[in-house]
């Protein structure tokens, strides 16, 4: 991999001399960081370039391009190397599945190339841009809050550990519940990311769980998460799994292995700031349509920083509401294994993802589950696709065995994946969906 990034960098440098570079990237976390590694260090190169964030990549913004740019795609581009190796100068840059061969005239970095290391599409372009220029190991921390925000701080492999080492970056163990730099009860209350009922979105149920795990103020205040004693935190942990074991029947006491683990606190804005509320700051931003300033937030800077608080406040309020409406709706499909939610207009589209992660980790459903979530986004659908726990099924080639017949396109891994389908297609869709998870299941059962 890294010989490979090597020749790439050697390409990249005659390719783009004397020429204007186009970013193109994803608007998740992932992709803003990577962004700004690559914009970082073209500006340290002096190079002419700029940059276009997008929801998704399809044919109309392929077609919509110059034969003759040199493009970069970040995060993105690997289900299009068809379509693209009609242009001249594409670098992609990418950790998603790729679809069919590669095309001779594309140059791409992409693990599944490789020894399928687990690493995000920041830490390949940071591990390009470092190549480009040593300086460019500034741009580590960014790598680590792409990592996280990619949520592959679970087993964390060789490139990935190639890249904490040079970051600056404190790791500590302890809960996963972000931020762990504010007072407890508020981390609690905002606890989407693990689910717990009766608090996630309940201010007095967290200061009852807190209550029950016998930590109290001091001096009118909770402590921050990460301040917390061992046997505070120990508390906290046997209170957090009780509620959750309430939850869902037959718990196996695996519960606890998802809601402990690193705590990545990174320098930034001249402070220790929590990885993980960076990644949802940044995937706020983008997700209510302002990844301009998810991208200058990354870039250190302070206004864009009062900004992006704005928008994950009222980001916070808009996970709590959906998650509200998965709770009590009764338009889902349930059969063995799956479970679809098709939220219509009730989830903003660009949170269908969001929403999918969140249940995926949250304890109701059984490891294996498939979880769908559908939204409307003008005149197609958004469908997000997660797999509960870490095994199952291969989500990509399952949206792609209905797209296929139907139409759409499909995108992500094996155990994240979504697709984007004609409204118009909805009901065919579904029905097609159901009849392939069925299949699916009856396979894995044998």
């Amino acid at each position: 991999m890294l010989s490979a990034i090597e020749k790439a960098v050697n390409s990249f440098i005659e390719k783009t001399a004397n020429k204007h570079v186009k970013i193109i990237s994803h608007f998740d976390t992932d992709g803003i960081t990577s962004a700004t590694i690559l914009a970082k260090a073209l500006k340290r190169m002096n190079k002419s370039f700029s940059t276009r964030i997008l929801k998704s990549l399809d044919i109309e913004t392929i077609k919509s391009l110059q034969k003759k740019e040199v493009l970069v795609f970040l995060d993105l581009g690997s289900s299009f190397l068809q379509e693209l190796s009609s242009f001249e100068n594409v670098f992609v840059i990418d950790h998603h599945e790729i679809s069919g061969e590669v095309p001779a005239n594309l140059i791409v970095i992409n693990p599944h190339l490789f020894d399928k290391q687990s690493i995000s599409s920041a830490g390949l372009t940071y591990l390009f841009a470092k190549q480009l220029d040593a300086q460019n190991k500034d741009s580590a921390s960014l790598a680590v809050v792409g990592m996280v925000g990619d949520m592959l701080d679970r087993d964390i492999s060789k490139l990935n550990n190639l890249i904490i080492n040079d970051a600056e970056v404190a790791i500590k163990k302890g809960l996963l519940l972000y931020p762990s730099t504010r007072p407890i009860h508020k981390t609690l209350e905002f606890s989407s990311s693990t689910f717990i009922p009766g608090v996630t979105g309940n201010p007095r149920g967290a200061c009852e769980l807190l209550r029950e795990a016998g930590i109290e103020r001091v001096n009118g205040e909770f402590k921050n998460l990460i301040e917390l004693t061992e046997e505070e935190s120990s508390r906290l942990i046997t209170a957090i799994l009780l509620r959750r074991m309430k939850q869902k029947s037959g718990f196996s006491g695996k519960g606890s292995l998802d809601i402990i683990g690193s705590i990545y606190l990174i320098k930034m804005f001249n402070k220790l700031e929590d990885a993980r509320e960076l990644s949802a700051m940044i995937n706020a931003c983008s997700r209510l349509g302002s990844p301009e300033v998810a991208l200058l937030l990354c870039l250190g800077n302070k206004n864009a920083r009062k900004k992006a608080e704005e928008i994950y406040a009222s980001y916070k309020q808009h996970i709590i509401a959906a998650l509200n409406y998965v709770s009590t709706t009764q338009d889902k499909i349930e059969g063995k294994g799956y479970v679809i939610i098709n939220a219509k207009e009730n989830i903003k589209d660009t949170m269908a993802g969001t929403i999918a992660s969140i249940l995926s980790v949250s304890s109701i459903h059984e490891e294996g589950t498939v979880i769908i979530t559908m939204a409307n986004s003008d005149e197609k659908i958004k469908v997000s696709a997660r797999i509960a726990g870490r095994n199952g099924r291969n989500l990509r080639e399952v949206l792609e065995q209905v797209t296929s017949k139907i139409g759409g396109e499909t995108g992500g891994h094996a155990l994240a994946a979504g697709c984007m389908i004609n409204k118009e297609n909805e009901h065919v869709f579904l029905d097609y969906l159901k009849k392939v998870l069925e299949i699916e299941t009856i396979k894995v059962g044998d």
